[in-house]
């Protein structure tokens, strides 16, 4: 078995979702894939299904979810299929290349080398984003310096969602407690592991907005941020989760 499993959650990615697996599969470090589906109606699982019937058998895995869940339900669904399948390298990456394949093996590496969680982050170097309209930008760059003061974590890029967890982060992080969905599910992880002092470090990416398929951005996701981190803040001041 590999020792790096990525997981891809989706909802409607068939645009997408045969070419980004085909990248990941390319990479020589032999990366498994874990597609965590939130029942598609355009017949995304079926392309996962014929990947997985055929030469990537054994290295590609499907979750079918019920319904629409969420993002962060998602991602905690694959963190414990990953866990129970003793995986020592865990990642989230997104199905509609904005996070580029070939970017993984820089995160693994800086996993394998001193950090428990590597973030592919869009602001370590400068602003490292392109195709996105200026509102959106100006939103997430000051999103995240906005969770920079409230809670003091030293992450420029605390929304990001191109991330390597070594397998002792979500061993320790109680997956059960986290509350968060959206945005916030994204700052509410790196927070957790932050507070139990587990060494993250950020590692410039460049973020490139889908050019197929729709995006999933919503004002509920960005509100949810908004609120999300002073309730975090605040919850951590008494010792809760």
């Amino acid at each position: 078995m590999s020792g790096s499993l990525v997981i891809i959650p989706t909802y409607n990615e068939k645009e997408n979702i045969s070419a980004v697996i085909e990248a990941v599969m390319n990479l020589k470090e032999g990366f498994h894939v874990l597609v965590v589906d939130d029942n598609s109606s355009d017949g995304t699982p079926q392309e996962v299904e014929n990947l997985m019937a055929g030469k990537y058998s054994g290295r590609l895995f499907l979750e079918k979810r019920a319904g629409k869940l969420g993002l962060g339900t998602a991602y905690l669904h694959g963190f414990k299929w990953a866990l129970q399948r003793q995986y020592d390298f865990i990642f989230e990456m997104d199905a509609d290349f904005s996070h580029n394949p070939e970017d993984l093996p820089v995160l693994l590496k800086a996993c394998m080398a001193d950090a428990d969680m590597a973030i592919g982050s869009r602001y370590i170097k400068g602003i490292t984003v392109v195709n996105w309209p200026l509102g959106r930008l100006l939103i997430s760059f000051f999103a995240s310096l906005y969770v920079r003061m409230v809670t003091g974590m030293p992450v420029r890029d605390s929304t990001a969602g191109f991330v390597c967890y070594r397998r002792k982060v979500l061993e320790t992080i109680p997956l059960d407690k986290i509350k968060f969905t959206g945005y916030a599910f994204q700052i509410e992880m790196k927070f957790m592991a932050w507070t139990r002092k587990f060494r993250l470090k950020e590692i410039p990416i460049i973020f490139k907005d889908r050019e197929m398929g729709k995006s999933k951005m919503s004002a509920g996701i960005f509100n949810e941020a908004l609120f999300g981190v002073i309730q975090m803040k605040m919850k951590s001041f008494f010792g809760k989760e």
